[in-house]
């Protein structure tokens, strides 16, 4: 296969070197994570996370080759094949922990829903660059977007997985504010959105109540549902100003802390490399973000500004649910870090995010 010298010639490196500098991050906190205190018998999941960004970056230059713009027209393709995807895990899906959300494929174990959040930016995106309206939409015109978002939300809330549809509502919601939507239509909706959010709760499990109940008090459960936020509380304020050290975390190291290496990976972070760490790696993603929001507005074409919105957001939305919860502003849900929690689905999708960003980055400069 030949490749194209104009991809080459205008390859966007600082989205790459941003991209491998956080992935480095994290697989150095995730070394960390599972090798702290001596042998843990978690040593794998650091050789897997390596393997899951080899394929992850192999296929995010392979989705780079590829015209965004013919995006457009598989869509609907992409978007029911993930939707599939998310019913065969329904079907013949592997639980663990109570909840069915991986699937298995041989030697290999995806979580699909992961892979929904691509698919829901990429229809999205054909639907709103194909019916722009400068008025904003009003609630009629926002009922197949709506649609569009709730047939893959229904079938992750089934697994269950909050998180994880968190995002996707959240994704879409703001790639929605970003095409804009009529003031009259947006106080309805904002009203509508308080309303579900309130009759939800008799809707979630008993363990993602006790979740929400644990968030607005930790020391009600301290031993049991609350463990997770106080141990997390105390590994991030333990790290102070630089941290304790490479390798030197206690709570880590004594496996005070659960999660450590999937969704409170963060608190490995900060209680090793203390404030200073953590701002750098802040940084990294403010830069990320910034480079994603740049791309959306120098892209060519309606389409192409619209996935660089949803992939940024992608990233905002999980790196902000993910610290909020581990520094207990906000529920735990089970959302995992970008680039740095452990997580093959979720490293390859967000790869594929960057694979996305770079192809509608690229194309600014090459005329068809």
């Amino acid at each position: 296969m030949m490749i194209d010298r104009r991809l080459i010639e205008n390859f966007d490196w600082g989205l790459a070197g941003i991209t491998l500098a956080i992935g480095t991050v994290g697989l150095i906190i995730l070394y960390s994570a599972v090798n702290a205190g001596g042998s843990t018998g978690q040593e794998m999941f650091y050789y897997k996370q390596m393997v899951w960004f080899g394929g992850g970056f192999f296929l995010m230059f392979m989705i780079l080759m590829v015209n965004y713009k013919d995006l457009e027209q598989w869509a609907p393709g992409i978007f029911f094949f993930c939707v599939f995807l998310l019913v065969a895990v329904l079907l013949v899906g592997r639980v663990v922990g109570g909840s069915r959300r991986w699937l298995v494929l041989g030697p290999v174990t995806i979580q699909p829903s992961e892979f929904v959040k691509i698919g829901t930016i990429i229809i999205l995106s054909r639907f709103y660059a194909r019916n722009t309206s400068r008025r904003g939409f009003t609630l009629r015109e926002l009922l197949r977007p709506a649609g569009i978002m709730m047939l893959p939300l229904i079938l992750i809330l089934r697994q269950p997985d909050l998180g994880t549809a968190m995002l996707v509502v959240l994704i879409s919601a703001s790639m929605t504010l970003f095409v804009g939507i009529e003031r009259r239509s947006l106080v309805y909706l904002f009203f509508l959105g308080a309303v579900v959010c309130c009759s939800g709760w008799f809707f979630l499990h008993d363990y993602q109540q006790e979740r929400v109940l644990t968030f607005l008090n930790p020391d009600r459960d301290p031993l049991g549902a609350g463990y997770h936020i106080i141990q997390s509380k105390i590994a991030i304020g333990s790290g102070m100003a630089v941290g304790k050290g490479y390798l030197k975390g206690t709570q880590n190291a004594l496996s005070f802390l659960p999660e450590h290496h999937t969704d409170f990976i963060m608190c490995v972070l900060a209680e090793e490399w203390g404030f200073v760490g953590t701002v750098f790696v802040l940084g990294l993603y403010a830069l990320l973000l910034i480079w994603g929001l740049n791309i959306a507005h120098k892209a060519r074409d309606t389409f192409g500004t619209l996935i660089a919105v949803g992939v940024t957001s992608m990233f905002f939305w999980g790196i902000f649910i993910n610290m909020g919860m581990v520094m207990g502003l906000m529920p735990v849900v089970g959302v995992p870090l970008p680039l740095i929690s452990y997580g093959g689905s979720s490293v390859v999708t967000t790869l594929i995010g960057m694979g996305l960003l770079m192809s509608v980055s690229i194309r600014r400069f090459i005329k068809e």
